[in-house]
């Protein structure tokens, strides 16, 4: 059997489950049998569920660390040592680590006196610091001499490995890839490595890379620059309003000591877990998981973050100007996804503006034709901490940001005032189970939401009581909600007004 066959194979009994679902009286009692979790002595929580349909397994590295625990001076660091974490470690990357490491002691010594020399501003020496950037960069292109590219990528990929990504959010950092299930040993052994003796080699060009991907995604997108200034408007104390990327000074000056020292803060066992799902035998997983995650010794979790963001006494706006077409969008600060009322806000945010049913797409789109989309959604920059719930419009040609934002505020007056009918809140749980179901289709989506329950709810078993917390929802609860957190003096208004060129 080949790899495609394998992989529908997955799919077909994977869909399977959704089907069993239709009714969405679904027990999940037969998946929560299958599920084991065992905590090793260094703290690592290891989760593992048996799929036997198909000889495949997915495997997740969830650190419990993200955008909100970068350092004062060294935002984006969380996004950056994601980068790093494909770089190697002491046995994976180098051609010779001996005299590599001795060359990246030389770069970071040359950064350490031209960083020193540019922090002097108008004082600094420009003659002095066009000597240390030309000795900057060929120290550089003398550690990189010995670099071995993607050798954790290439091994991976031989050995069958799909799906292979990580990425950084504002509440955590997760690694993932798909392996046939004979290959669990080299994963362990691999995926461990990289924690237990990472080399940060080819920081000082991966940093380039993090202000190009900067330029490109946030300061040359209209639309994004907007969305970030409206998050700093509303977060005036929470590191919510800082974006993952980082400022393009910090990036500039990130040093490879400070990503070390953030790394043996947050990466340690004690602060992540991993979650395999697929055609694995649990027992051989826990044994596998102590023979390598076991090397990593115990340090105790990092303090929780306790920066809690001040109520809002009032509107806030924000306004930027662009050639690029007008855009609105509107904030409100809401509870944290472990909230009792955030399955209410998610509910009212669906039948609001989520698809061609909505409210807004009904009034705005298709009858009164003011907007191009309208959309809107909970849960903004992240949903670990206190957060926000968004509504968009992009203004059809001929109208404005502010008629938007009067029928988007009209549309939410009518839920604050009307209670919705018991079809329409039948029909918005019947989407939130069906996308919900779906999520756990996968191996890789179980062993995502495994993993994230476990670290963000402190419990894996809470992800099969999310059904319960759907059905919960009445009319009332969304009404309540609508009134609690949609009010005048909670929301941030953000317009990007079109100008000539």
């Amino acid at each position: 059997m080949n790899k495609r066959t394998l992989w529908l194979t997955a799919v077909m009994v994977c869909a399977v489950l959704v089907l069993a679902a239709a009714g969405y009286g679904f027990d999940f009692s037969e998946l929560e049998s299958k599920v084991q979790m065992q905590t090793l002595d260094n703290g690592l929580k290891v989760i593992v569920m048996e799929r036997h349909e198909a000889p495949v397994a997915s495997f997740i590295t969830y650190a419990n660390v993200g955008g909100v625990n970068d350092p004062k001076g060294y935002t984006g660091l969380a996004h950056m040592f994601e980068h790093m974490a494909f770089k190697g470690t002491t046995t994976l990357g180098t051609t010779d680590l001996k005299d590599e490491l001795k060359e990246m002691r030389v770069e970071d010594s040359i950064f350490a006196l031209l960083k020193a020399e540019r922090l002097k501003g108008r004082l600094a020496d420009s003659a002095k610091i066009k000597q240390l950037e030309q000795a900057f960069s060929q120290a550089i292109d003398s550690a990189g001499q010995f670099v071995v590219p993607n050798a954790f990528d290439n091994i991976m990929e031989r050995e069958g490995a799909v799906g292979t990504n990580a990425g950084t959010g504002m509440d955590q950092t997760i690694y993932m890839l798909s392996l046939p299930s004979n290959k669990v040993e080299l994963w362990m052994a691999m995926e461990s490595e990289r924690f237990l003796n990472p080399v940060l080699r080819e920081m000082y060009r991966e940093r380039n890379v993090i202000a190009e991907e900067r330029r490109q995604t946030l300061e040359n997108n209209p639309i994004r620059r907007l969305l970030t200034a409206m998050t700093a408007a509303a977060f005036v104390a929470h590191p919510y309003h800082v974006p993952i990327v980082g400022y393009m000074s910090d990036i500039q000056n990130y040093t490879r000591a400070a990503a070390l020292a953030y790394f043996k803060k947050y990466y340690v066992p004690s602060n992540m877990a991993i979650a395999v799902v697929g055609d694995v035998n649990p027992d051989d997983v826990f044994k596998l998981a102590k023979k390598y995650w076991g090397r990593i010794p115990y340090s105790p979790p990092p303090e929780p973050l306790n920066t809690v963001e001040p109520k809002q006494e009032g509107e806030r706006e924000v306004i930027l100007e662009d050639p690029a077409q007008p855009f609105l969008a509107i904030a409100w600060h809401i509870p944290a996804e472990t909230d009792p009322d955030f399955p209410a806000i998610e509910a009212m945010m669906d039948h609001l503006g989520q698809g061609p049913t909505s409210m807004l797409y009904e009034t705005m789109v298709k009858k009164d034709k003011i907007a191009a989309d309208v959309a809107s959604f909970a849960g903004y920059p992240g949903t670990k901490y206190p957060t926000l719930a968004v509504a968009y419009a992009i203004p059809a040609s001929g109208h404005s940001n502010e008629e938007c934002e009067t029928a988007i505020l009209g549309e939410i007056k009518k839920m604050q005032e009307t209670p919705l009918s018991a079809e329409d809140v039948e029909h918005i749980k019947a989407r939130a189970k069906a996308q919900f179901i779906n999520s756990l289709t996968s191996n890789m989506g179980m062993a995502m939401r495994l993993a994230t329950y476990e670290m963000r709810w402190g419990d894996w078993r809470e992800l099969f009581r999310e059904l319960d917390r759907i059905n919960a929802v009445t009319a009332d609860d969304i009404q309540r909600v609508a009134n609690k957190y949609f009010t005048d003096e909670n929301r941030t208004v953000a317009m990007l007004n079109t100008i000539q060129s």
